[in-house]
């Protein structure tokens, strides 16, 4: 009886790990494509084996110890007056200690290298844009050019991106978990991300912030292309009969769920100010640096 209630034990493991790890055969965040999300990643991994130095010994002794000092097992030793053990004093307090203070110094040099308000260094001119967070979906301005997006996000391999964020809603979470990490959606306030990829593709995008029934589809896709297919992307959207007044405003940035993408071939050039100012007294603010204070009611 004994021998199968442990080989079902031993089957329910094993099937438990292999589910366990079957979920992480797509894990984006430990395929980076841009500089940002590859030093997140390098950081993550060093941060995991530094701590393994004591988890993995602490299992292992455990197991070794529940086996060797089991009570059908008459030749282990049997100390009760043991006390101590100087050699273990030392192992169980300076292991630790080093592994704390090498972690506390890991932890103020990337701090500041990953700052998600930091502007990359580059020699190629970055893009601007400004990114609302919705009920259930994104919307991507792109002041410069004077056009916007709903749901889809495009630019060059190679050229940073600067993003300012605010919500029109609840906070959310902006993430593309393959270039880099997330940043919080606030309402009447902004924040700011800096990110570039390394290599074109078409890269998944989500809100990482519970933010009500629509959450689970609140995606995105984050394109990396060429310099001369972002310029065709750019031509297909000035092409879009859609503007994006803020009167028209008002009826995108109405809830919806599974919304497509969408292109606006002109955009309010005050229409991100305008949104944040919504939370700021009814306020139009021209300096941005002013809209960084807690919301103080919808207008």
């Amino acid at each position: 009886m004994k021998g199968k209630t442990l080989r079902g034990s031993m089957s329910f493991v094993s099937a438990s790990l292999v589910l366990l790890l079957s979920g992480c055969s797509n894990l984006d965040i430990l395929n980076p494509k841009g500089s940002v999300g590859l030093a997140e990643r390098e950081l993550i991994a060093t941060s995991t084996w530094a701590m393994l130095i004591v988890v993995v010994p602490v299992i292992a002794l455990t197991l070794l110890f529940a086996w060797r000092y089991r009570a059908s097992n008459k030749s282990a030793d049997y100390r009760p007056g043991w006390t101590h053990s100087t050699g273990i004093e030392i192992a169980i307090w300076t292991i630790p200690t080093l592994i704390i203070l090498f972690l506390a110094v890991l932890t103020w040099k990337t701090t500041h290298e990953l700052d998600p308000y930091k502007p990359l260094e580059s020699q190629v001119k970055p893009i601007n844009v400004e990114v609302v967070a919705l009920d259930w979906k994104w919307l991507f301005i792109y002041p410069d050019l004077g056009i916007a997006s709903v749901n889809q996000l495009a630019f060059p391999v190679g050229t940073p991106v600067n993003f300012t964020i605010t919500s029109d809603t609840v906070m959310n979470s902006f993430f593309i978990p393959q270039l880099g990490g997330q940043i919080y959606a606030m309402a009447g306030m902004q924040t700011r991300l800096h990110l570039i990829a390394d290599e074109a593709g078409n890269y998944a995008g989500a809100s990482a912030n519970f933010s009500g029934k629509g959450f689970s589809d609140m995606k995105f896709r984050a394109l990396a292309t060429s310099p001369d297919e972002f310029n065709a992307w750019v031509a297909k959207v000035r092409a879009s009969s859609d503007n994006l007044s803020m009167d028209r405003y008002h009826t995108v940035s109405a809830p919806t769920e599974k919304e497509p993408v969408r292109y606006f071939s002109s955009v309010d050039p005050k229409l991100f100010h305008n949104i944040i100012a919504r939370y700021n007294n009814g306020n139009v603010l021209d300096n941005m640096k002013d809209a960084n204070c807690a919301p103080k009611g919808k207008g």
